[in-house]
């Protein structure tokens, strides 16, 4: 077709010359797909600076979907076409919308077959659009082949329901609506159904959680994908176009359309800048998009937040709201669509409510208004009675419509106090209501220090869910403690549970024992503050409101004492005990801890937390029984654990006085921290090597692996080496282990008057599990670790692993701080740094640098960084105590651990 029969583009693009281009392709010689890249170039700039200068989002959503119409009205008429094909848009690009990098879905529609001409034009525009870098999905069908396709697939069927014509024969669209209406393809029951199903799929992928750490905007919860699937199911019902044409119709109330309207705006806005940050289709908020994009939306770093951090609380407070709005909006849609015609029994429960086949709906309207106090009896019912299955929509507009009644004198009302309890002390579905609480918004209104922080988050990789999600988990992981799987998972927990005196008050220190995070201060001390309060207008006894009290304030100590401690030393397990007193508050900590960690992060709890805990617990429990007025002596430990090693020793056949001469050499401290088990496995291999030095290649250096078996630190690989004492020992440890991809949880380090070095290690693979009965893998331990003991006088290998992405978003200061305690014979040194590959190696070579003997390390990596403890000693053994020697060594060691995390490579 000749260049000047092209028709003209009727739609006004006030940023695009249409005369200028059609000029340029008729008149200039160019190439023709260079011309378009031109125009695409300049309206993709444009359209950036009009963004960036805050230009409506619709707008310009809008006109990017009329751009793109455009250009291919003009692409089209580059080919020759019969009058029986059509090019349609669909899916999103059929409603109009597209973001910078959506994809363009377009359907050639054709009356039938194409010829082999029409094919060989279809195939060259096809060719010239790929060529023009646009991000197109096509496929050329007939009206029949639509219709059979869109029959077997759900997808199929709501991206044809939205087609339009572009450029071509537009009677072949409306033949085509014409086989899509309710009458004849996908009825509106069925269409609810599968949309509905396809959403709680695709929930599932997210894990149901609107709060994710780098959540997809268009698949999470409360994303894009839920207001579409509201879109279209309502049209579909109700036979319109937009969901403006519903309004006044009772499908929606004015408030709830400006939520989604201002919540759709929020979301494009988002996934707009996301488009350009990216350069690429990409839905996921990934942290450096997210810092990106709050200081593109003016956000600004304060005493209290980082202006990431208010950005995605804005996020997370626009999809819940959206998640609350999609319930409402299913739940009326289940009601008006599958329930249509249906006669529902009705079940008086008392005069407020009934029961409408199995959803709970208010008995009068008023009700609420009426007896304000039914805004909680609600939950109570539904989690005291399993028949009921969910809320009726107008009920939950009730709730929304009259939660403002929840205020300081609803929350001074002992009725009101005693009902919150009564849900407490529910006997199931706690946490299910708990959640249906906040998203209706009335948890956070009873309980406003809780509304405080919702949809708060901590931008690290530590804690992957904002507090009130988190706080509600926590709640969640208690309650599961009661269930059948716990006592596979957390026998301990679920123990401690069956016997508790009130889980009530477990359940109240899980509410409050974040609820003061973000306002400055320690968090800890400042939520006691508010959990007394509660306890207080609660009535609770001043027995419990203490307990509870304490339970905020001492919720992170179990943590930190087994992971931070050496928990095989009585004096740190007997501080423990007199820290917490008696048995009953172990056990609330305990029960808190456990559901703390697992709600923090998934990936947190392994079979290495899980062992500390659970001796920290037993050493504990027996310092309890033992009594506080009666410590243990580590002489008492000292020939206990000699006397049980030598009876396996002896019962292995080892001469009496060979082991006794290996013993000589070793301290006090190894047979007061190592079990009789490990005595016996070291000693038994030590005796064995200087029995018959030359039936071992590696001369006077042993490594020794094994799983732990049960009792103490079980759920860890150990790797037990004993070399001569040199002073690199341990930085070739960590390396050979780090090339192996393993991570180092403790380190016990023994020196020996021979002049050896008794270290055992346990470690985790990658996926933070031991290598269970892996032999080959094993025996790379042994081989890898031999050899880099052989280099270990010339040793300066420092690993240089890749970097993983979201370990590189997190530039963090390190920290060092040295202290000794006058009755100890080393000094402590605690390093916080960002986490990266071949990091504990790096801090080897310092201490090698420094002239630094270590003696034990614990290892915790907590999301992105590391909270390691070391006890060092100077050259000569001794505790480091020149204030002005420490702070040098403080700044040095933060200076070099810096100084290689600025030399890490960005993200490609």
């Amino acid at each position: 077709m000749q260049l000047a029969h092209i028709p003209h583009f009727e739609k006004p693009l006030f940023f695009f010359d249409q005369a200028r281009f059609r000029r340029a392709l008729a008149e200039s010689g160019k190439p023709a797909l260079e011309i378009f890249k031109d125009a695409i170039g300049a309206a993709n700039t444009h359209m950036a600076c009009r963004f960036r200068e805050g230009e409506d989002v619709r707008t310009l959503v809008y006109e990017r979907a009329l751009f793109v119409d455009c250009l291919l009205h003009y692409a089209w008429y580059q080919f020759s076409w019969p009058q029986s094909i059509s090019l349609l848009a669909v899916g999103g690009y059929g409603r109009g919308e597209l973001h910078p990098h959506s994809d363009i879905d377009l359907l050639i529609l054709s009356e039938d077959k194409p010829d082999d001409a029409t094919v060989d034009n279809i195939e060259r525009l096809v060719a010239f659009l790929w060529d023009l870098k646009l991000d197109i999905g096509h496929s050329v069908r007939t009206i029949e082949h639509c219709v059979e396709l869109a029959e077997k697939d759900i997808t199929v069927a709501t991206n044809l329901m939205e087609c339009r014509t572009v450029v071509g024969n537009p009677a072949l669209c409306e033949a085509l609506n014409e086989q899509l209406t309710p009458e004849k393809f996908w009825p509106a029951e069925a269409f609810f159904t599968a949309k509905y199903e396809e959403q709680q799929e695709r929930h599932n992928k997210q894990q149901s959680a609107e709060y994710n750490l780098e959540p997809n905007i268009k698949n999470a919860p409360g994303g894009l994908r839920d207001i579409q699937t509201i879109n279209w199911v309502a049209k579909r019902y109700f036979q319109v176009r937009t969901l403006k044409q519903l309004q006044g119709k009772g499908f929606f109330t004015e408030e709830e359309f400006a939520i989604l309207q201002s919540g759709e705006d929020f979301l494009w806005r988002v996934r707009y800048g996301l488009h350009l940050l990216a350069g690429r289709p990409e839905e996921r908020l990934l942290f450096d998009y997210q810092r990106e994009l709050a200081r593109e939306f003016g956000y600004k770093d304060n005493n209290f937040h980082l202006a990431v951090e208010q950005f995605m609380h804005a996020y997370y407070r626009v999809v819940m709201a959206l998640r609350e709005l999609n319930d409402v909006l299913l739940q009326f849609l289940d009601e008006v669509i599958l329930q249509r015609g249906t006669h529902l029994p009705v079940t008086p429960i008392n005069e407020r409510f009934q029961l409408r086949g199995n959803t709970i709906e208010a008995a009068v309207t008023r009700t609420f208004i009426e007896h304000p106090p039914a805004l909680l009896e609600i939950f109570v019912l539904m989690a005291n009675n399993p028949e009921i299955q969910g809320v009726r929509a107008s009920t939950i507009r009730l709730i929304r419509e009259h939660r403002h009644l929840i205020d300081d004198q609803f929350r001074a009302d002992p009725a009101n106090a005693r009902l919150f309890m009564q849900l407490l002390r529910s006997p199931r579905g706690l946490s299910t209501q708990l959640t249906r609480m906040t998203r209706y918004g009335i948890l956070g209104r009873y309980l406003p220090e809780f509304g405080r922080v919702t949809g708060q988050m901590q931008h690290d990789l530590f804690h992957i869910y904002t507090v009130d999600a988190h706080t509600l988990q926590v709640v969640r992981n208690m309650r599961s403690f009661r269930g059948d799987d716990a006592w596979e998972k957390f026998p301990l927990a679920a123990e401690i549970l069956s016997r508790m005196r009130k889980p009530e008050l477990l359940y109240i220190a899980g509410l409050y024992h974040d609820i003061a995070k973000g306002r400055g201060g320690d968090h800890s001390k400042l939520g006691v503050v508010d959990a007394d309060a509660f306890c207080r207008r609660h009535n609770l006894s001043a027995r419990d409101r203490r307990l509870v009290c304490w339970l905020v304030e001492k919720h992170l100590l179990m943590s930190a004492v087994s992971q931070k401690q050496d928990i095989s030393d009585p004096e740190v397990v007997h501080a423990f005990a007199a820290e917490v007193g008696d048995r009953e508050h172990l056990d609330y900590l305990y029960a808190l801890t456990v559901a703390d960690i697992n709600a923090t992060n998934p990936d947190l709890w392994n079979s290495w937390r899980a062992s500390l805990m659970r001796q920290l617990y037993q050493y504990t429990q027996r310092a309890l029984r033992r009594g506080l007025e009666n410590p243990i002596d580590r002489d008492e430990i000292y020939e206990e654990t000699q006397a049980q090693a030598r009876n396996m020793l002896r019962a292995m056949g080892l001469p009496s006085n060979a082991v006794e001469d290996i013993w000589s050499e070793m301290g006090e401290d190894y047979f007061v921290r190592e079990s009789a088990d490990n005595v016996t496995w070291h000693t038994a291999a030590i005796y064995q090597l200087h029995k018959d030095p030359e039936r071992d290649t590696n001369g006077d250096t042993l490594v020794l692996t094994r799983n732990s078996g049960p009792g103490e630190h079980d759920g860890a690989t150990e790797v037990f080496v004993y070399t001569p004492d040199r002073p690199n020992v341990f930085a070739a440890v960590v390396t050979g282990l780090d090339m192996l991809n393993l991570n180092i949880h403790d380190a016990r380090l023994y020196s020996s008057a021979g002049g050896y070095t008794l270290d055992t290690f346990y470690v985790l693979d990658e996926s933070g599990q031991p290598l269970l009965d892996e032999p080959q893998r094993l025996e790379q331990i042994r081989n890898t670790l031999q050899k880099e003991l052989k280099l270990v006088e010339d040793y300066s290998k420092v690993i240089k692993r890749r970097t993983p992405r979201r370990l590189k978003m997190f530039h963090l200061p390190s920290r060092a701080h040295i202290s000794t305690e006058p009755e100890d014979s080393y000094s402590t040194l605690e390093i916080i740094s960002a986490d990266r590959p071949g990091l504990l190696a790096r801090i080897a070579r310092i201490f090698i640098s420094h002239d630094l003997r270590l003696h034990n390390a614990k290892i915790s990596t907590l999301g992105e960084r590391v909270e390691d403890i070391f006890h060092i000693t100077d050259s000569n053994d001794e505790p480091l105590t020149d204030p002005e020697l420490i702070h040098i060594l403080e700044q040095a060691i933060c200076q070099e651990l810096d100084a290689h995390q600025a030399t890490l490579p960005p993200q490609p």
